[in-house]
């Protein structure tokens, strides 16, 4: 979606003054109420168009035409950013634009001339996913064409707004060794990875917001068989995983008039009747976990999905509370996980990047038989307890122990 023609890292040189403002104004108008297709020709001529505009000059002119055409299709004067492969989050507080480079925010050269601009761009961008973004409904969560997450917020609910926070989408998935190059993952852990979707172990992706869940769980899902077919459920389309046989479940909203809306719980099922060898939930973040132990307890075997949590001790409380959402009493939700789930990778965010910080165990314990999780592999340590289980229950499986899992590699 982003315009080709803007300058580097987003940044536009400003309009010349008032006079500019005007006709990019009439322009960009004149456009919305013809319904005229946006193309970079048809602005020219546009801005052409416009009294006074010989007395402009070609340079000045192209400039204010490259303008309009940027605030009427793709991402504006952002988009630049967005198209920029290191950048994983673009965050715009008023005018001020913040990036996420994968090492943590930075603030870069503000490309918008107002906070009007601002709100052009946040309505044309939801309008274009369907959703309603005014006065009235001030806030909106929506997913561009190209798979960019969006979320925007107006005023006066945004106090010193309108706000926008876009999660980039990479197109292409990393593969396995491009992680281990990013030292996101020690080269010693990555026969472990492959081992446990190789021995069909069902696993969770987990760690805090912006952790690299869904990265790892796209690269997990390319180790897949190609003979396998996987079938996604998700809340908003982020899974692309690289591999021949895939089909994908969306979660739908109600419409403005509250109806139509389709849950992941509901996808969850449906997933079961089409003949999944592997069964993944995008995110679980509500009662749809509960469809998902139940299915992976129905001879589903390496299922996958991801969970939100702060750390890898902090996944039972936080499977607990997801269970009471869909009625699922506590010792019920620990026997179904028990019986259900294996293996729990858990990533965190560093300074210097994004890692994955353990390997883990999901292990009943105690007389009440509820899950406690054991570290069979720590970053800072090696083998952990759990270690030996782990390396049984791939050789278990026809699949050779990990390295990593016998102290033979780091």
């Amino acid at each position: 979606m982003p315009s080709s023609t803007s300058t580097d890292h987003g940044r536009r040189p400003p309009l010349a003054g008032t006079a500019d403002e005007a006709v990019a104004g009439r322009v960009r108008e004149r456009f919305v109420a013809d319904g005229t297709p946006v193309t970079a020709a048809a602005v020219v001529s546009a801005v052409r168009a416009e009294p006074g505009a010989a007395l402009l000059g070609d340079t000045r002119l192209l400039r204010l035409a490259d303008q309009v055409h940027g605030d009427l299709v793709g991402a504006g004067p952002i988009g630049p950013l967005l198209a920029d492969p290191s950048v994983t989050d673009v965050l715009v507080n008023g005018t001020q634009v913040w990036v996420d480079r994968g090492d943590g925010l930075t603030q870069v050269a503000t490309p918008f001339r107002s906070v009007d601009e601002v709100r052009r761009l946040a309505q044309r961008l939801a309008a274009a996913c369907g959703r309603r973004l005014d006065d009235g409904c001030p806030y909106a969560d929506a997913r561009l064409p190209d798979g960019t997450r969006l979320h925007a917020v107006l005023p006066p609910i945004a106090t010193d707004g309108p706000y926008l926070s876009l999660r980039t989408f990479r197109q292409r998935p990393f593969q396995l060794a491009e992680l281990v190059q990013r030292r996101m993952v020690p080269a010693g852990l990555a026969g472990l990875l492959e081992a446990v979707v190789a021995a069909r172990l069902a696993y969770l992706v987990t760690g805090g917001t912006g952790s690299g869940k869904t990265t790892m769980l796209n690269t997990m899902l390319g180790l897949v068989p190609a003979r396998e077919r996987i079938v996604l459920v998700e809340d908003a389309a982020e899974l692309r995983p690289y591999h021949p046989h895939v089909v994908s479940l969306q979660a739908r909203t109600a419409n403005v008039e509250g109806s139509g809306s389709v849950d992941l719980g509901a996808l969850v099922r449906q997933a079961l009747r089409m003949r999944p060898d592997r069964l993944v939930v995008g995110e679980c973040r509500g009662a749809e976990v509960v469809d998902l132990l139940a299915a992976l307890n129905t001879g589903h075997e390496g299922g996958a999905g991801t969970l939100h949590a702060n750390a890898a001790t902090d996944v039972p409380a936080r499977l607990e509370a997801l269970g009471l959402l869909g009625g699922l009493p506590r010792a019920a939700l620990h026997a179904q996980v028990a019986a259900a789930l294996q293996v729990l990778i858990h990533l965190r965010r560093t300074a210097v990047g994004r890692i994955v910080d353990a390997v883990c165990l999901l292990l009943p314990s105690g007389p009440d038989r509820l899950v406690t999780v054991v570290p069979a592999w720590r970053r800072d340590a090696g083998p952990q307890p759990a270690a030996t289980a782990l390396a049984r229950l791939c050789v278990e499986r026809g699949v050779p122990a990990p390295d990593v899992l016998t102290g033979r590699v780091r």
